[in-house]
């Protein structure tokens, strides 16, 4: 059974950072590219940002650009995501996604 676990999640001024995690299991990990994938509240989902099987390219919407950063340490089965320079626009639940499967989600909420 696929599993993703995302978490980091959290309160954080404006400007502020934050590492998600998402720990993977029930697959092959390194076989697949993964993504961070958000929804803010009220809005639909929001594609942020995806990563090649072996970490070789990345990948970010405009408006992350420059700001996070995504990464995965395939011994450990782990997606991360780093988040610098945090706006109010970037209060969202945060999922991990590969293929049809996600996880349950973290909360982020930017706010001083």
């Amino acid at each position: 059974e696929v599993q993703l676990v995302e978490s980091g999640g959290g309160l954080v001024q404006p400007g502020g950072s934050l590492r998600l995690s998402c720990a993977a299991s029930g697959f092959t990990f390194d076989d697949y590219a993964m993504s961070w994938v958000r929804q803010a509240p009220g809005k639909g989902l929001e594609w942020v940002s995806v990563i090649t099987w072996n970490g070789g390219s990345t990948y970010y919407a405009e408006s992350m650009e420059g700001r996070f950063t995504i990464s995965r340490d395939n011994a450990k089965n782990t997606l991360y995501l780093q988040m610098n320079s945090l706006k109010s626009d970037d209060t969202a639940v945060y999922y991990c996604n590969t293929g049809g499967s996600w996880g349950q989600g973290t909360p982020v909420t930017v706010s001083s």
